[in-house]
């Protein structure tokens, strides 16, 4: 990573390949799920074979803008705005289960012969809170799916977001407003904070983060989404298709949590530690969640 000294503070230059990745055209969809519809964007050719990428609690499938165009060269890549959070619409009431059957509703939808393309299944990543609905996604629905991966998820601890929002002393049911774009936006922290986030990786999720609403700007997610965003070793089965778990070095996906998670799984379960990365590694090594990512798709969609 390179940087230009401004005289201040060093000022990170956006390198070309994330520059190329945000700039890939991608589709917008919409299913509907109970009742409620759910936003998701497309990379790569129809026909292929499918992955979801689902965010964790708060995000949106932007978080995924710069991983996703890199795993389309091989697969058709749908990155999911779950219930309550980006574009998609609010529930009165979240859970893991329906989280997870909205996931199962995009796979469904991008491959219409009902769960597989030439006899390829498709697979489910998910991130900290959408790790949880991976492993329920397999645990439910684990015929139906070519792998599941949790990307530092910390099974038996509240979620990072969760734990930072209670202790914010914020009420529900509704999010600040704030006055402007600009301001909102410099507001966007990562939960936890981490100093090693790529700023200009933030400033991009933190962009989509938000909607314009009466008085200014707000959130795009519900509050209420934090009263189920938790899961618990015994949620944890073992699945009918393949699974993995990744962590970051500093995260919040501890040892003895991928250990019991692993073993809850089953024990044949493989556990790749990204170094040098936070509980949000496509903030701050997106490059090896990439490749991390590419192997892992590579060696479930040739089985």
């Amino acid at each position: 990573m390179s940087s230009q000294t401004t005289g201040a503070a060093p000022v990170t230059a956006v390198p070309a390949w994330f520059s190329a990745a945000v700039a890939t055209p991608y589709h917008r969809h919409d299913v509907d799920v109970a009742g409620a519809r759910i936003a998701y964007r497309t990379w790569g050719e129809p026909g292929m074979p499918v992955v979801v990428l689902v965010h964790g609690g708060a995000a949106h499938a932007g978080w995924w803008d710069h991983v996703a165009p890199f795993l389309a060269a091989s697969h058709r890549v749908a990155a999911i705005d779950l219930s309550g959070h980006g574009d998609s619409q609010w529930r009165r009431q979240y859970d893991l289960a329906t989280f997870a059957e909205e996931v199962m509703a995009v796979a469904a939808a991008e491959t219409p012969s009902g769960g597989a393309q030439d006899g390829v299944l498709p697979v489910v990543i998910g991130h900290s809170m959408g790790g949880f609905v991976s492993l329920t996604a397999a645990r439910d629905h684990g015929s139906r799916l070519a792998g599941a991966c949790a990307i530092d998820s910390p099974v038996r601890q509240m979620s990072p977001e969760t734990r930072a929002w209670k202790e914010s002393g914020r009420h529900l049911p509704g999010n600040k407003v704030y006055p402007s774009w600009d301001e909102i936006v410099r507001r966007f922290r990562t939960l936890p904070p981490d100093d090693a986030t790529l700023p200009y990786v933030r400033e991009h999720v933190a962009a989509g983060s938000v909607r314009e609403v009466e008085g200014g700007w707000t959130w795009k997610f519900d509050p209420h989404v934090f009263l189920s965003a938790q899961m618990e070793p015994a949620e944890v089965a073992e699945t009918d298709c393949p699974t993995a778990l990744v962590r970051g070095e500093r995260g919040m996906a501890t040892t003895d949590i991928t250990t019991t998670v692993a073993e809850r799984l089953g024990g044949h379960v493989p556990v790749t530690v990204v170094p040098d990365a936070g509980h949000h590694i496509m903030l701050d090594q997106p490059v090896a969640l990439v490749a991390a990512l590419q192997v892992l798709l590579g060696e479930w969609s040739r089985h």
